[in-house]
């Protein structure tokens, strides 16, 4: 059943720092460690901690939840991202603590599901951005329950992966996003430990394949989202053995620099954050540290 709210002004944010938040129309279901993307404006939540296979998808302009096909299989910690009019879905947990190598691609026009080519690494809590038409896949706990550096690269016009040369600082339940044709790898944790938390920001240049490290996050995290708008890379959430975090933190590549801007409205982790239009809509997550969950849908405007 679809679900219309009006979006309102959030304001108890405002004067901690730039930009403002919206408080949208909830997501029918509660969760967390969720994969999300934005397909044609249209964005996709899939997979959740408990199991959820219902393909959640939210309408920006109308403020309006509906489910399209769901997904094949109970699946969590997956990464997400929107190519070509289609959702890709790569790896995750499944059958419970499962590393998976799997890739799904959805296509809304035909409401179908399809398997594509399997990555070369089976793994969970791993991030995911897309440069240049190619999806780069990075990080996360591979089957022996350790992190891994295995940086591969989908292009969907072969239906191939290959290999590029491994993320610096292995890392899981890390953010990934592309801006100026280079990969930003940022936060995430030490095998799956959340009271490790990390501060790392590699960048990738394709062009050279190689790595070098930039001025590390402000707020070492992980269970993180990040998502770009005007030019910078925007980091929300996260979880520590002391709680969640509300820290909205955004990177500036050009000037290698950060920046704190008004904090969101409900600390969670194991959310999703994506860019439509001029607003980025940071979706699902849990409200306290571990299996917790959340139908939050909230809006920031920079």
């Amino acid at each position: 059943m679809a679900v219309l709210l009006s979006i309102g002004w959030c304001t108890s944010a405002l004067s901690q720092g730039p930009g403002r938040w919206l408080i949208g129309a909830p997501m029918p279901s509660e969760r967390s460690e969720v994969a999300v993307a934005a397909v044609e404006s249209q964005i996709y939540v899939v997979g959740g901690f408990d199991g959820q296979t219902e393909l959640e998808v939210y309408d920006p302009n109308a403020d309006l939840w509906k489910r399209g096909t769901p997904f094949p299989r109970s699946l969590h910690h997956a990464a997400a991202v929107g190519l070509d009019g289609k959702l890709l879905v790569i790896g995750g947990y499944v059958d419970g603590w499962t590393a998976s190598d799997t890739t799904y691609e959805y296509d809304p026009a035909t409401g179908r599901w399809r398997i594509r080519a399997s990555m070369p690494t089976q793994r969970g809590a791993l991030a995911a951005a897309v440069i240049d038409g190619k999806i780069h896949a990075v990080g996360g706990v591979g089957r022996d329950r350790r992190n891994t550096g295995a940086h591969e690269v989908y292009d969907p016009a072969t239906d191939s992966w290959t290999t590029r040369t491994p993320l610096p600082t292995p890392r899981d339940h890390l953010a990934a996003a592309a801006l100026g044709g280079r990969l930003y790898v940022i936060g995430g944790r030490v095998d799956g430990r959340y009271s490790d938390n990390l501060a790392a920001n590699e960048e990738y240049d394709p062009s050279t394949s190689r790595w070098q490290a930039r001025n590390p996050l402000p707020t070492p995290r992980s269970g993180i989202a990040a998502a770009v708008l005007d030019g910078k890379i925007f980091v929300f959430g996260g979880e520590a053995p002391s709680g969640t975090f509300n820290q909205v933190e955004a990177y500036d590549p050009k000037a290698n620099s950060w920046s704190t801007h008004a904090p969101m409205p409900t600390a969670r982790h194991g959310l999703g954050a994506v860019t439509v239009g001029e607003r980025i809509y940071v979706v699902s997550g849990g409200p306290t540290p571990g299996g917790s969950a959340s139908s939050r849908n909230e809006v920031f405007t920079p």
